[in-house]
């Protein structure tokens, strides 16, 4: 294999890199790499905990992605036999584990919408029950004697919950033994996480290296600050953006980022090359408006193609600038004589994911009938035979709501 030089490679590998542990060893790896044409495994771990994806997971795909472009072998672990523990990582409590087919229906949903992002055809994915399912428990009390119960307490969250007398249950101390297992079980030359998993990519290196394998290199990403520009993004916080989301709402989203994201969203979600960057930068600090614009544009145009992307910007133009009606607005019919929440209403029309969503709309004065903003939660709408009003939920969202 034709493999790119090692410092064109590395400026790939490092763009959006917070930590490379320890980089020299990464640009060894690279060298032999290239010098016996064979392609370095690159590990991604996932627990199917929840079935939709949003553009903050995408940060830690597409650099796999990345890496499969390079010319690397990149792997995907569905964490079928881990999420039956729960990663305990950013949590301040046990986390309930999930039943077999939770994790086998939300496992096949990742991986329809991981391959949006990843070459299907060059990416090995495998399940580690394949390995962990087949330890007895001869083999669990081998692995746990690897590691001290005083390093395990320096794992921050842990250290937290300790001093704070909350409950750690001991299953959770497998994890990132169980996930270490893993590195040891495919040999991985380098493993990608977020920054709240540098623990875990660490505990790899140790059980690599106690099994006499040369020790994987551990990459980590930063964790994507949300629409709201000061969270990471997270669907608990409403601050993301689903990869499946319709156009409208993608481009729509993107566009209401703070200013100072508009950067680190270039580097992070999009193709630009690293040498272009320096420039959106620039751009971005002078006029931030348009430089938004095309970030939505980018980013749409990614997950949608070229012509929804531009029917998008279309949309937001003609909806939230001009604050007209869509051609495409749904329209909702009720039966005269029903009383129906304006909970059940939104829902209906599709525009929020849950009642809570629609509830935190209200309480921002983010839902309004025929421009009028409602304030109570629990308002309801009685149909009369003549019934017809404008719903606009958010900025970009429009249905006509009337009698049937």
């Amino acid at each position: 294999m034709n493999f790119l030089p090692v410092d064109e490679q590395l400026d790939v590998i490092r763009r959006g890199t917070v930590e490379i542990v320890p980089e020299e060893e990464l640009v060894e790896k690279l060298k032999k790499s290239k010098k016996e044409e064979k392609p370095l495994k690159i590990k991604l771990g996932c627990d199917p905990t929840r079935p939709d994806l949003h553009l903050g997971h995408s940060v830690i795909l597409r650099k796999l992605r990345q890496f499969q472009d390079l010319g690397h072998e990149a792997i995907l672990i569905i964490g079928d036999f881990t999420a039956l523990i729960g990663d305990p990582t950013g949590q301040n409590e046990t986390r309930p584990a999930l039943s077999p087919e939770e994790i086998k229906e939300n496992a096949k949903t990742y991986l329809d919408q991981a391959t949006k992002i990843l070459d299907e055809d060059k990416t090995t994915i495998v399940y580690n029950s394949e390995w962990l399912g087949e330890m007895n428990f001869q083999d669990v009390i081998k692995l746990t004697s690897k590691l001290t119960v005083a390093r395990m307490i320096e794992r921050d969250d842990f250290s937290k919950r300790y001093e704070n007398n909350e409950p750690i249950s001991l299953h959770e101390f497998l994890y990132p033994l169980a996930q270490g297992q893993d590195s040891v079980h495919l040999q991985s030359d380098v493993e990608l996480g977020g920054t709240d998993q540098k623990f875990n990519l660490l505990v790899g290196r140790e059980l690599q290296k106690d099994d006499g394998q040369e020790p994987q290199i551990a990459l980590m990403m930063p964790l994507l600050v949300g629409t709201d520009g000061t969270k990471k993004m997270s669907k608990s916080y409403d601050n993301y953006i689903g990869i499946t989301e319709d156009a409208n709402d993608m481009y729509g989203k993107v566009l209401s980022i703070p200013d100072d994201l508009i950067y680190s969203w270039f580097e992070l979600l999009s193709d630009i090359d690293v040498d272009k960057l320096p420039k959106y930068q620039e751009k971005a600090e002078k006029d931030p408006r348009n430089t938004k614009h095309e970030l939505a544009l980018v980013i749409t145009r990614m997950y949608h193609g070229e012509e929804a992307a531009k029917a998008a910007r279309e949309h937001f133009e003609k909806t939230v600038v001009g604050d007209e009606i869509p051609d495409d607005a749904p329209t909702l019919e009720y039966e005269p004589g029903t009383e129906v929440r304006l909970l059940d209403i939104v829902s209906d029309a599709g525009f929020t994911d849950s009642n809570g969503q629609t509830k935190r709309l209200i309480k921002q004065g983010g839902i309004s009938i025929d421009d009028e903003k409602i304030s109570d939660k629990g308002y309801s709408v009685t149909f009369a035979d003549d019934t017809e009003f404008t719903l606009k939920v958010g900025k970009r969202n429009y249905a006509i709501v009337k009698s049937k």
